[in-house]
């Protein structure tokens, strides 16, 4: 025993060694891992970035090119994304591609964060105001206009909006801070936040803000070469010469994140979640609305966790449906059923509390959702309360008061029949062949039977 606990331990510390060799080999080749943000910047895309990040940084990484075209995205994920690359042992170089490519507003910011910015000719960056994701606090303050809008971003506009200046006053302070900690043009940083003003590559590179122009990336990487970056504290020389490219692109984990994180799949969720439990509880033993209604509602719910939500929409659209469901209920000429109606689509417009463009609920969406929705709760439901008030007409419930027919003359046991059926009957009473009697219970396959002695029975 002794021995074989000698010889694993020998091992275990043989295969530390080599692996150890191997990390920090001087003749291995050095590698650039390639990562790839197009579209809005999401919580699924500071989920790919932040995991590509932790696979990424090995010893023999060289750096790393984040390429890049989006119209902006959440201000969570993008601080999510940036606090990363500034921790990141290895260099980030941020890459505006292909031609016609922007970085706007988001995308602005990441530039600023990476250790080398970079951008293809005929893309641009800029109009990094963010957007108000707050309702104003003054509910008479009426939707401000495009020239209302421009004065509030103005520096010296003097605008009485208290929250809009708080969130503009945040978004100069992070971003200049980005620009001092890698040298970029702070002045120009706060006009994109404040004016919103926007620049093409080459004027982005005379101006200082980003570090190169670079056709494409081959012509990056022959720029790239023999350039010093700060990385910790430490100057870091990249060497792009021999280096091996390897793509790493969203695995399915992250594909999965960005599906039920879109606005319109987690508002599909949630009514199909809601509509699944309404189904179970209406008809307890069904499992399957139950069981897929509790996944997709979890599922919404995990969603609605990092989406920017407006918890006053999603109490709108629960009403709305309580308020529909309580029209098949109890009827009121459809005054239940159109205050559901209005809730249920106003719940959903307010659902996702952030004007940016792309990141919103599809009105069409919410209509389809909204006719099937007071089709099924005020109609349907309608429809089948109605029918439970109604009287039985089959079963054995119905026999219950039916009248049958003596088929013989008997004092205790005997024949009737009722419905075209013939049964045996109990009686306490005697009843000649031919008369009437009560059904008064059922016990297995006989009757408890009660004769008519007059009309008022």
């Amino acid at each position: 025993m002794k021995f074989f606990l000698i010889l694993n331990m020998f091992c275990l510390i043989i295969t530390g060694a080599s692996t150890a060799w191997a990390n920090t080999d001087p003749d291995q080749p050095k590698h650039v891992v390639v990562l790839e943000i197009n579209g809005i910047i999401s919580p699924a895309t500071a989920d790919y970035f932040a995991r590509s990040l932790d696979k990424s940084t090995q010893a023999h990484t060289e750096f790393i090119l984040l390429n890049m075209d989006t119209p902006g995205g959440l201000d969570l994920s993008m601080r999510q994304i940036i606090k990363r690359i500034i921790a990141s042992p290895v260099p980030i170089i941020t890459y505006v591609t292909p031609s016609g490519s922007r970085a706007a507003s988001a995308g602005t910011y990441i530039l600023y964060a990476s250790h080398i910015a970079a951008m293809a000719p005929a893309t641009n960056l800029g109009a990094a105001t963010p957007v108000q994701m707050l309702p104003s606090a003054n509910p008479s303050d009426k939707q401000p206009s495009l020239e209302d809008e421009t004065e509030a971003k103005t520096p010296n506009s003097g605008s009485t909006d208290p929250m809009m200046k708080k969130v503009i006053n945040d978004a100069v302070a992070y971003i200049q801070g980005l620009a001092r900690l890698r040298g970029r043009n702070e002045q120009w940083a706060e006009l994109a936040v404040r004016e919103a003003v926007s620049l093409s590559a080459d004027e982005a590179l005379a101006n200082n803000i980003i570090d190169i122009v670079a056709t494409d990336q081959s012509d990056l990487f022959r720029q790239l070469d023999g350039r010093t970056v700060n990385i910790l504290g430490t100057e870091k020389t990249i060497n792009t010469v021999g280096v091996i490219v390897r793509e790493l692109a969203p695995d399915w984990r992250n594909k999965l994140l960005e599906v039920i994180t879109n606005p319109n799949i987690a508002y599909i969720l949630m009514l199909i979640g809601i509509y699944g439990l309404i189904f179970e509880f209406s008809n307890p033993g069904s499992i399957l609305p139950g069981t897929v209604g509790s996944i997709c509602l979890l599922l919404a719910l995990f969603a609605f966790q990092i989406l920017p939500i407006n918890y006053a929409g999603l109490a709108l659209i629960i009403l709305g449906i309580t308020l529909m469901t309580a029209e098949a209920f109890q009827p009121s000429f459809g005054i239940l059923g159109m205050g559901g109606i209005i809730a249920f689509v106003a719940g959903s417009v307010i659902l996702i509390d952030t004007d940016l463009s792309g990141y919103g609920i599809h009105l069409g969406l919410i209509a389809g959702f909204t006719m099937t929705s007071a089709a099924f709760f005020i109609f349907a439901f309608g429809i089948i309360f109605k029918a439970r008030r109604n009287p039985i007409v089959s079963g054995r419930e119905e026999m219950i008061g039916a009248v049958c027919e003596a088929l013989e003359t008997f004092d205790q046991i005997g024949h009737v029949r009722v419905h075209s059926e013939t049964w045996i009957a109990n009686t306490n009473l005697p009843i000649k062949k031919g008369g009437k009697a009560k059904v008064m219970a059922i016990h297995g396959l006989r009757l408890d039977i009660m004769p008519k002695i007059n009309k008022e029975d």
